[in-house]
């Protein structure tokens, strides 16, 4: 599952892109501000960003150049109609496209899957231990034998994996979940789902070394040796 950077302000346009973007098979992470935005660049791991040029503490091109040189992905611009002079600049900087608001929502999926494609950016492959995650083909190993996750496992675990640094708190991964179920998860489904994962993808489900508990915050992603 590719992951999208939505760095916009506004707050009607950034929800109906995310539900756009989830709609088409993305995962969407949302930044509203330059600061907010390159906090979470540190910590996480993206495919493309969606960055607004216009922003109420800074601008999108700084958002831009630090995205080149942190994970260099594609970055499209989303501008105001005419400005001509922004689009240039963003060019010149390294942004892949820009389109222009308002837009057509098939338009926007189309040039965002032609500059994945121009990025030649591979699915990623992850290792933790025993553990090989292939994400191309949502395949799960667990010392070369395949494990069977259902559909909300599997995500729960896409959702370690793309944030690798972060502690991420039960409500943020019922938020996870509820927009990949297309229906309401419960605190007690999110703790009979992280057991029956654990139970799958752990060495000892007792003694857990993948996914951690981080008392008080939530959970996070372990392994020391975890490589793409």
């Amino acid at each position: 599952m590719k992951r999208i950077f939505l760095v916009e302000d506004e707050k009607t346009i950034a929800r109906n892109l995310a539900l756009l973007l989830q709609a088409e098979g993305f995962a969407v992470t949302h930044a509203g501000s330059q600061k907010e935005a390159l906090s979470m660049l540190d910590s996480t791991l993206f495919d493309l960003a969606l960055v607004d040029i216009s922003l109420p503490d800074g601008n999108g091109f700084a958002v831009c150049t630090e995205i080149k040189q942190t994970q260099d992905i594609p970055v499209i611009f989303l501008t105001a109609s005419g400005d001509e002079a922004s689009v240039v600049t963003g060019l010149n900087i390294g942004a892949e496209d820009y389109i222009t608001k308002p837009f057509r929502s098939r338009e926007l999926i189309a040039r965002i899957q032609v500059a994945l494609r121009k990025s030649g950016r591979s699915p990623a492959v992850f290792d933790i231990g025993t553990l090989h995650i292939d994400t191309a083909g949502g395949i799960v190993k667990k010392g070369g034998e395949e494990v069977h996750l259902s559909a909300l496992e599997y995500r729960l675990l896409l959702v370690f994996l793309f944030n690798p640094k972060s502690i991420l708190t039960r409500d943020r991964l019922l938020n996870e979940l509820w927009d990949a179920a297309g229906e309401f998860v419960s605190n007690n489904t999110l703790t009979v789902y992280i057991k029956r994962l654990r139970e799958k993808i752990e060495e000892d489900p007792s003694a857990p070394q993948i996914i951690l508990t981080v008392r008080g915050m939530g959970y996070r992603l372990g392994g020391n040796d975890v490589s793409e």
